[in-house]
């Protein structure tokens, strides 16, 4: 395909400036031309009609046309005739240059100058249709120079301003594409290994700039996704690898001792691994399609049917349905979001685990309560990260999870447009789950 236009952003910003401010010179310059000879034509028609007038009221009061140059003596520029065309054509007659006055006949007559480029013409006829009256009055000479001087300089001023305008458009687009070269030269230089790199901010505080910013913004958050991503897969592989190990050790201890052990038990403990590392596993994958913003498919949900399910369920847990909301989302996952609060809530309450529903300010708030020792101020934010167990106080049994189960908890109320916190409680810990209503 072929190209019209430079490939270079410069030129191309420069070519568009230049026509443009040639387009709109060029119409500034016509219409400063038309608004200096307006004013000529104007009074040039204006004093051409007074004649016409002039030379009407003597034809009309009897005077010959052959004697109108008689009795109208201030100047000439005009003619007589049956038509309003020029009666000297076709009639024979020889004047001399100095002859002003040029009678071909009674009923045609031509005063000079008449004829002229220069000129602007008016006509009428007389009461009787009889005669014609053709009156020529000149341009004003000192205003037809002004008109061809302003002309002349228009002619060569256009094309240079409009030069001048392309050029600055040029510079001025070379000098912005450097912190665009610059912030090009970095991100170049940017590999998976090295996202701590910063594209440079230039101090303009134009686009340019609010450009690096984002760039730098994305680095951040790639940086950060990559090294959460990495952790992530250090800690996954750390929680694997205790099950496995465990289950290895048992293995080769049944097949080095076969008969000192007890089969069932050992199978059974295998079993818990097994379990373990499946349970593990499913986590994070759950984990990686919301990481990945694959959502299920959504509909509306009762959010009371599960909380009442969840009271049913369980001996220790304490329900308070104080509103009927009904939110937009995965049933499967929400009820996922609630398993994974209550779990943590029995994990380390004393004796009481207590679910609460309202709603307030256009949202679904459930808040799981419990009486143990309760969540730090200052790990409050720390509690939902990935493999992330508290100290001894709130640390998970044997039994426990890999510490996971918040940060699913929190990854889907993110991923349906709510969030998860912690609360202030004067006892305990507070998780609140707020949700959006459908």
């Amino acid at each position: 395909m072929i190209r019209f236009l430079p490939r270079s952003t410069r030129w191309r910003v420069a070519l568009f400036a230049a026509l443009a401010s040639a387009l709109v010179f060029g119409l500034g310059s016509y219409w400063f031309v038309s608004a200096l000879q307006s004013p000529l034509e104007k009074n040039a028609s204006a004093r051409a009609s007074d004649k016409v007038d002039t030379l009407l009221a003597l034809l009309n009061s009897g005077v010959a046309p052959a004697d109108v140059p008689r009795q109208y003596a201030k100047g000439g520029g005009y003619m007589i005739s049956r038509e309003a065309a020029d009666c000297s054509i076709g009639r024979a007659k020889r004047f001399s240059d100095d002859e002003p006055v040029r009678v071909y006949a009674p009923d045609c007559v031509i005063v000079q100058p008449f004829g002229l480029d220069d000129q602007l013409y008016s006509t009428a006829r007389t009461k009787d249709r009889r005669y014609a009256v053709l009156a020529a009055e000149k341009l004003d000479p000192v205003g037809l120079e002004t008109v061809a001087t302003a002309e002349q300089v228009l002619w060569g001023g256009v094309p240079a301003a409009a030069l001048l305008v392309g050029g600055v458009a040029w510079f001025a687009v070379r000098r912005s594409l450097r912190a665009v070269g610059a912030i090009r030269a970095e991100v170049d230089g940017v590999r998976a290994g090295d996202l701590g790199r910063r594209v440079p901010v230039p101090d303009s505080g134009d686009e340019i700039t609010e450009l690096a910013v984002t760039m730098n913004e994305m680095l951040g958050r790639l940086d950060r996704s990559v090294r959460r991503q990495s952790q992530f897969t250090a800690d996954a592989s750390h929680e694997l690898r205790t099950p496995l190990a465990s289950l290895r050790t048992q293995l080769e201890v049944q097949l080095a001792h076969p008969d000192r052990l007890d089969w069932r038990r050992s199978c059974e403990n295998a079993v818990l691994d097994v379990t373990r590392m499946e349970t593990l596993v499913a986590d994070l994958l759950l984990l990686g399609k919301l990481d990945a913003e694959q959502p299920g498919s959504t509909k509306p949900v009762a959010l009371a049917d599960l909380v009442t399910a969840h009271g049913e369920a369980r001996d220790a847990v304490e329900v308070h349905i104080e509103a009927m909301p009904v939110v937009r989302g995965h049933a499967g996952r929400l009820e996922r979001v609630l398993r994974n609060l209550v779990d943590n809530a029995e994990r380390h309450a004393k004796s009481r685990v207590t679910i609460t529903l309202t709603a307030s300010d256009g949202q679904a708030v459930l808040a799981v309560q419990d009486d143990g020792p309760g969540i730090p101020a200052e790990e409050r934010d720390r509690v939902f990260d990935r493999f992330v167990r508290l100290d001894t106080d709130r640390a998970r049994e044997d039994d426990g999870g890999a510490g996971l189960g918040l940060a699913i908890a929190a990854e889907i109320a993110r991923s349906h447009g709510g969030s998860l916190r912690v609360a202030d409680s004067p006892s305990g810990a507070r998780l609140e789950l707020r949700l959006p209503l459908a």
